[in-house]
């Protein structure tokens, strides 16, 4: 992996290993890279919330309806150490659905960084659900290392909350209809204590977060792939009236992968 624009949480590059070939980053070196930003007063809880996403070269955000087709082993390790390095990451349901979600697994790679920064062995998992239409037979809302959360909106059936309850998930109330409203979301997490924020979109969940203005940071890889189609963009749902302005803190390649990281500006 290269580093093509520097990030300046870290002095280390990968360069080309000592036979001319690029080498691949370490996961300390990784982890470094993408350390989460030290809280800025922006909100006065510290909380920041960063979205990781996978694009082609023309602009699919999946493939047949999965993300994995268009990814790749250098992008599933950065997928890998932003989960290490969030307290929780956020999904919704139907890309929970999809993707086929489990439980977050602990990765000892990352077990001393994650004591040293008073985080649980591993983050939790938080679903976005309106319905609460969701199998809690499955892993991720039996057998998690820590509870799953479910955010769902005040209006949500009694019974769906009992199940969920009952299987061991922990649902959060943040929003005061049917559906989440993003701001109290991220307010609700911190409320948990969890402020280094990870969404996995999908799409529709990722365009409230930016509609909302809550969004502070992009992950973007971009596969060198071609898919044509009509596969979702990263992003859906309205319009935001305003372009929102990102500025590019670090940009890494590996095998033709691009791996971007843009802030709020």
């Amino acid at each position: 992996m290269r580093r093509l624009f520097p990030a300046p949480v870290t002095d280390q590059t990968a360069g080309p290993a000592p036979d001319g070939t690029d080498r691949e980053w370490s996961l300390a070196e990784l982890a470094a890279a993408y350390a989460y930003p030290e809280p800025d007063g922006r909100t006065g809880t510290g909380a920041w919330l960063r979205a990781n996403m996978v694009s082609t070269l023309d602009g699919a955000a999946q493939h047949d309806g999965h993300s994995r087709p268009i990814s790749g082993a250098a992008d599933m390790r950065v997928f890998g150490t932003l989960r290490a390095l969030a307290d929780v990451v956020i999904a919704g349901a139907e890309t929970v659905r999809q993707e086929g979600y489990r439980p977050a697994r602990s990765r000892a790679d990352f077990a001393e960084l994650r004591q040293a920064a008073g985080q649980r062995p591993v983050p939790a998992i938080a679903v976005v659900s309106a319905s609460l239409e969701l199998d809690f037979s499955l892993p991720l809302y039996t057998s998690p290392l820590v509870p799953t959360l479910i955010l769902t909106g005040a209006a949500a059936a009694p019974d769906r909350i009992a199940a969920a309850e009952k299987a061991g998930a922990r649902v959060v109330i943040a929003g005061a209809g049917v559906g989440v409203d993003p701001a109290r979301a991220v307010d609700a997490l911190v409320r948990l204590g969890h402020t280094r924020l990870l969404t996995e979109g999908g799409p529709r969940l990722l365009g409230q977060f930016i509609a909302s203005g809550v969004l502070d940071e992009l992950c973007l890889t971009v596969s060198p792939t071609l898919t044509a189609g009509d596969a979702q963009r990263i992003a859906g749902g309205p319009s935001v009236e305003v372009p929102r302005r990102f500025v590019l803190e670090s940009l890494l390649e590996e095998e033709g992968f691009l791996f971007s990281r843009y802030r709020r500006d």
